[in-house]
């Protein structure tokens, strides 16, 4: 599997909009890891999955660096219609 998509330190719009061209550049049905240390995150990649037909597999916090919260997501690109 590949390494995740690293977003730690990017502020909101800018993980949704590199997760974005990430998901663009994959085929139908592959799936995207990515990481993120913006909170806002988990409120905007369920809005993203629901407004784009991408699947949000799961989410998780994890423990970064000492004081940091780093969020992990899994997002399935739709199937072409």
């Amino acid at each position: 599997m590949p390494d995740p998509l690293d977003l730690r330190g990017l502020a909101c719009p800018l993980p949704v909009l590199k997760a974005n061209k990430a998901l663009r550049a994959m085929a139908p049905g592959e799936t995207l890891v990515l990481l993120a240390t913006d909170p806002a995150a988990v409120k905007d990649f369920h809005a993203y999955a629901q407004e784009t037909g991408h699947e949000l597999l799961a989410w998780a916090e994890e423990q970064g660096r000492p004081g940091e919260r780093v969020f992990r997501f899994a997002l399935r690109r739709r199937q072409e219609a």
